[in-house]
């Protein structure tokens, strides 16, 4: 690692006491949660994407009973308008769901572990990657934000 002078701020530093391994098992948890909420923002999308499709069968309704087709808006309405995405399942009901069976333990235990084993610092397989890579005294590769404190 490079000058503590020149290097990640204390937040970032590695704490006495913690090994290789822990650091690296702390940053794969960490990937691992990052890419459950690139999952779970995808399951946003799907439940507001299905919600305004649900919405806009509203206007395709509309727009069936003024072009005198009163029998298919009637089915639109009847088989698909409000229909469950799966059974008993609202597409709100199903991020309810996640969020309380996978997403908050997943998210409590990895603070848990970054508390326990890291005494709660954040991203330190990141920051020591960062320190590999930079080149030191280059401007555009400084260790922190200028105002950020050692």
């Amino acid at each position: 690692m490079h000058d503590h002078q020149d290097g990640p701020d204390r937040r970032h530093r590695r704490p006495e006491g913690v090994d290789d391994r822990t650091v690296e098992a702390l940053g794969a948890l960490s990937k691992a949660l990052e890419t459950t909420e690139r999952a779970r923002g995808h399951l946003y999308g799907f439940h507001q994407l299905t919600g305004g499709a649900d919405l806009e069968l509203d206007r395709a309704v509309r727009l069936l009973r003024e072009a005198g087709h009163p029998e298919w808006a009637d089915k639109v309405e009847a088989e698909i308008l409000g229909r469950n995405v799966i059974p008993g399942h609202w597409t709100f009901q199903i991020v309810e769901a996640y969020n309380d069976t996978y997403y908050r333990p997943f998210q409590q235990l990895e603070r848990s572990a970054v508390s326990e084993l890291a005494q709660g610092r954040d991203h330190l397989y990141e920051a020591e990657m960062k320190e590999d890579r930079r080149t030191c005294g280059h401007p555009d590769h400084t260790a922190r934000p200028p105002a950020a404190e050692a």
